[in-house]
Formats: structure tokens, C-alpha cells, sequence
């Protein structure tokens, strides 16, 4: 049986008329973790915008693969129903919805079925316990008035709930203390199993802590110009990137 989950081949993307991604390619099989690293403004978020087809970034050449499917200009809500998540660098605030009836709605929309309550706050409980999150929490509007680590939390909460095929972390660290980085690291290990897989996107090593990583991408000027193993973050927590750049 194909482990294949997705596979990038030569993308091209554009934002605005700005040429963003030079040729990518990827692939990722069940039971992976994959890491992106770069510099700011290399193009790691424009890769995962791409996978998810967001409109404002426009393929110029390539093609994106989910499962053997043709992907590439799908819709970002067909795309998330076949098992695609995306967390954000600055998750959106929606006042008047409570966290208890995004996620509700959200699952329903993803799985198609109706969803049993008692299972779901049950459910909603053991991640919530697990991601050291107030029980509070989940009756106010969603993202609003959340610390920085609350709405992150909320994300990979998200995430759990779901339960995707793919999850696609971008960011997913920024602006967190420790603490937080380590709830995030626990929860992307709560969710990780051997028919799953993990894409983050990240410049900063320490979320990959404690975590396994299979295979780590090096992304400058939008091109993946090495591809290694954990070894490969430790050279650029030692180094950074200005070796990658002059390549």
C-alpha cells in the first residue's frame, strides 16, 4: 500500500507579481514529521499557503498531490475535508462563537457527520487536560481576549479535535515563552501516530525539542536547497543561516 500522503512537484508560486516559491518539491509518507526551516521571508508560509490553496497566492507551475489525488486547484474547504489542517501564524479572534461551537461545527463540517455531544465535550476534555488548558475557556468567543499562548493552544486544540491526515503547523511557536512552546510540543505528540503525518513550519528549533523529527528542509529564496535529518537543527541553532544564504 502507497504511504504516500503528499507530494509537492515543482512549484512555482507567486504572490502579487513577486515570484515567492522557485521549484519546490516534497514528499511526506504516513507516520512523518517533517520540518521546513529558513529565514524570514524564504517562502515557508507561502508553501503551506499554497498546499491549502489560498487564493491570494497563485501557482504558477507545479503540481500537489493528497493521497494520489490531484489537489493542486481545489478548493481550501475541499482540500480540509480530505484531511488537511493548517494552523496560523496569528490565529483569527470571532467574537460571538464560542470555542465549543467552532470546534463543533468545524468537526462536523470536516467529517460530514452529526456529531454526539457527550462524546465530543468527553473528548474535548482529555485534550483540554492535556494541553494544561482551563476548562473556562471553552465557553468564551473564540480567540477573543486570548493570550498569544491561549489562541495557540486553541489552534493545536483544533487540531486534536479533528484529528487531520495532515497537519500543517506554520509558526506555530512564534511569540510563545517556554511553557507554552512545550504545551505545543506535548500536543503535536498527542496527536502523532504511525497513519498520521506532520509538516512544521518553523526558523526557531525550539518547538522540535522534544520531538521526532524525520527529515528537515531548508528553505532560502524559495528553493529547498538541503534536506537532512535532526542533524541539520543543530547546525542551524549552531550556525543560523547565512551559510544557506550564499549558496
Amino acid at each position: 500500500m502507497d504511504n504516500v500522503l503528499l507530494k509537492i512537484e515543482d512549484l512555482f508560486v507567486n504572490a502579487g507579481d513577486r515570484e515567492i516559491l522557485k521549484g519546490i518539491n516534497l514528499k511526506i509518507n504516513k507516520g512523518e514529521t517533517h520540518v521546513i526551516m529558513g529565514p524570514n521571508g524564504s517562502g515557508k508560509t507561502t508553501t503551506a499557503n499554497a498546499i491549502l490553496n489560498n487564493p491570494e497566492y497563485k501557482k504558477q507551475d507545479g503540481k500537489i498531490e493528497f493521497e494520489g489525488k490531484d489537489i493542486t486547484n481545489l478548493g481550501t474547504d475541499e482540500i480540509a475535508r480530505r484531511g488537511i489542517f493548517m494552523s496560523f501564524q496569528i490565529p483569527e479572534e470571532i467574537p460571538g462563537i464560542s470555542v465549543t461551537n467552532f470546534l463543533k461545527t468545524a468537526k462536523q463540517q470536516v467529517t460530514g457527520k452529526p456529531i454526539k455531544m457527550f462524546e465530543f465535550k468527553e473528548e474535548l476534555k482529555y485534550n483540554m487536560d492535556g494541553l494544561n488548558m482551563s476548562s473556562k475557556n471553552i465557553d468564551r468567543s473564540l480567540n477573543v481576549g486570548f493570550s498569544g499562548g491561549e489562541k495557540k493552544k486553541n489552534e493545536i486544540l483544533q487540531m486534536l479535535v479533528l484529528n487531520p491526515k495532515l497537519a500543517i503547523l506554520d509558526e506555530t511557536d512564534s511569540g510563545l515563552d517556554v511553557d507554552a512552546i512545550k504545551t505545543v510540543s506535548k500536543g503535536i505528540q498527542m496527536f502523532k501516530d504511525e497513519d498520521n503525518a506532520v509538516l512544521i513550519i518553523t526558523h526557531n528549533a525550539k518547538i522540535l525539542a522534544d520531538l521526532k523529527v524525520d527529515f528537515v528542509h531548508i528553505l532560502v529564496d524559495g528553493k529547498i536547497i538541503k534536506t537532512g535529518g535532526e542533524e541539520l537543527i543543530k547546525e542551524i541553532e549552531e550556525n543560523g543561516y547565512a551559510n544557506y544564504k550564499n549558496n
